[in-house]
């Protein structure tokens, strides 16, 4: 953006109202920003005085964007593209490349679509999932496997690290850390951090798939999935969920709404409703999430 030329509009802090402004009165042609304050922006009071007055073209990435988020995106007439990447990708390396041939699809299918996370960008070798051996996983949409990256975005490794380079980069590719799943058409789809996969009664449930379950309720604003410790189990996924402004629903009707939705193991065993914690640039802070979890008695 600074090498075209282009100007950059810089907030000190998340205000929906002021981004609105902005996006109307100020020329805005893109919007960079995590789901969560996309999330903030789309449903505040300020969007409903209608679209912006030239299309804006929106990038996303931090987490997978629901379905019901770009469901509301494309309500409001904004273009979004899903990125992923690292630090140690040098930012975005995977995009959700669009295809013409999706544009004749309908809304909710094009917003599943969106939701993947894509293909390595132009300097990217074409990225892989793969197991515990190094081995790419069949690319079948359901095996999971781990996220590996190579090109020319891909850091020469850690400052006098070593050890930390051999482990992140084994044979050449470096290890994200995210765990995913290869669809036939050569996209990639995250399902989860490693470190946030729960494991309950010999079963792996992602967090992710439970939260996007949660977010195709129309009371539900924003969720976010955790472990919990449980004694029978081992882990048991617990639901922090954040409701749209004057919408009441109770926790019992939101664990059958993810039970009709997913295998009724994944479903929340317990729902705690309030705000979500996040960090200076949206991301939902899960580790806080299970510090009150064991605040809360497990």
């Amino acid at each position: 953006m600074t090498a075209a030329g282009g100007t950059h509009l810089c907030l000190p802090r998340l205000e929906p109202r002021l981004i609105w402004q902005h996006m109307r009165e100020s020329g805005v042609t893109h919007f960079c920003a995590a789901p969560t304050v996309l999330t903030m922006t789309i449903w505040d009071e300020a969007s409903t005085l209608g679209r912006p007055p030239r299309a804006v073209r929106i990038a996303t990435g931090g987490a997978p964007p629901t379905p019901a988020l770009l469901e509301r995106l494309a309500e409001l007439g904004m273009e979004i593209t899903h990125l992923y990447g690292l630090t140690e990708t040098y930012g975005p390396s995977v995009l959700c490349e669009w295809r013409s041939a999706w544009e004749s699809l309908g809304i909710p299918e094009q917003a599943r679509l969106k939701a993947r996370q894509g293909v390595g960008n132009v300097i990217s070798q074409q990225v892989r999932v793969v197991d515990d051996a190094g081995q790419d996983v069949a690319n079948d949409a359901q095996a999971m496997g781990e996220i590996a990256i190579r090109g020319n975005n891909v850091m020469l490794g850690y400052f006098k690290d070593e050890a930390a380079t051999d482990k992140a980069c084994p044979d050449g590719w470096f290890r994200t850390g995210d765990l995913g799943v290869m669809h036939p058409d050569g996209y990639i789809e995250l399902r989860d951090r490693a470190k946030d996969i729960i494991l309950s009664g010999g079963e792996n449930i992602s967090s992710v798939e439970v939260e996007q379950a949660l977010a195709t309720h129309p009371a539900v604003l924003e969720a976010a999935v955790v472990a919990a410790p449980d004694e029978r189990w081992g882990e048991i996924p617990v639901a922090w969920v954040h409701l749209h402004e004057g919408a009441d629903v109770p926790a019992a009707d939101l664990i059958e709404h993810v039970r009709g939705r997913l295998a009724h193991f994944k479903a929340p065993r317990r729902v705690v409703f309030g705000t979500l914690p996040k960090t200076a640039t949206g991301k939902v802070q899960k580790n806080v999430l299970r510090e009150r979890i064991r605040g809360l008695g497990g």
